[in-house]
């Protein structure tokens, strides 16, 4: 058999010293005990974050609402100033119309005075 076709990891296993469990128990609880301080205060951050992005999210909803109250507000004064435009138009008219009343009859009196 060449060189070319043993696998690398042969023989590997056999060259590894046994491991003793309670050895093993013991790096697990050092690697635990050494990050998850860091984690809970990383998990504590992340939760404070998301809670302060929720109070932040619903106080831009207000501020939207009250923006779009502000445009219906616009809208509506725009509304009653047209009104008052044609309401002045409607007069305007109106005494048109009374003006042109006045003169028809004072021309029907004068046509059947002649």
């Amino acid at each position: 058999v060449g060189l070319s076709e043993a696998s690398p990891d042969e023989g590997v296993v056999e060259d590894l010293p046994l491991i003793d469990e309670k050895a093993i128990e013991q790096l697990t609880e050092g690697l635990i005990s050494h990050y998850l301080p860091d984690l809970q205060r990383s998990k504590s951050a992340l939760q404070e974050l998301t809670q302060n992005q929720v109070v932040l999210l619903e106080t831009l909803e207000q501020e939207i609402s009250k923006f779009k109250e502000c445009n219906s507000i616009l809208d509506i004064n725009a509304l009653f100033s047209e009104a008052k435009h044609y309401h002045n138009k409607l007069v305007n008219i109106r005494n048109e119309m009374m003006m042109l009343h006045e003169k028809t009859s004072k021309l029907k009196v004068s046509e059947m005075n002649i």
